[in-house]
């Protein structure tokens, strides 16, 4: 499946780290466009869903928590670059 953008298969293959910490009242304080994240925290974000879950539950602004040293089948990294 391909985005509006033109990126391939951004959701359903597993949940995908992204460098933000996890603060589940964050965006209540954030800026409006692209917020950086939180400075520190204990757990890091996943986002989009994986196989493993139910179709309705696979969406690219899916957030969620996990430990960094969390071992967990269903969740991955992509590799992104930003564009020149």
């Amino acid at each position: 499946c391909v985005s509006a953008r033109g990126a391939y298969d951004m959701v359903g293959n597993v949940w995908e780290w992204v460098a933000d910490y996890w603060d589940a009242r964050y965006y209540e304080v954030s800026p409006p466009v692209n917020p950086p994240g939180p400075e520190s925290g204990f757990y890091r974000v996943v986002r989009g869903g994986s196989w493993v879950n139910i179709s309705s539950n696979i969406r690219t602004p899916n957030r969620y928590y996990r430990h960094p040293e969390y071992f967990y089948w269903g969740t991955g990294f992509r590799c992104a670059m930003d564009v020149p």
